[in-house]
């Protein structure tokens, strides 16, 4: 899983999802992600439009 500071995820509808320090993986059965507080999410591949992650410098 890739690490991220902040995530971005744009949904088909146009509605905008946000999330900070995540795990998450970007594939063809869709976007799986867990938060630093250990909830998993999934988002299914016709549910994103696409994605933003940010990771800031160490």
């Amino acid at each position: 899983m890739i690490s991220a500071d902040e995530l971005t995820v744009v949904h088909h509808d146009d509605t905008v999802s946000r999330f900070t320090d995540v795990r998450y993986t970007l594939n063809r059965d869709g976007l799986w992600l867990v938060t630093a507080g250990g909830v998993e999410r999934h988002f299914a591949p016709n549910e994103v439009l696409t994605t933003h992650a940010r990771r800031r410098a160490a």
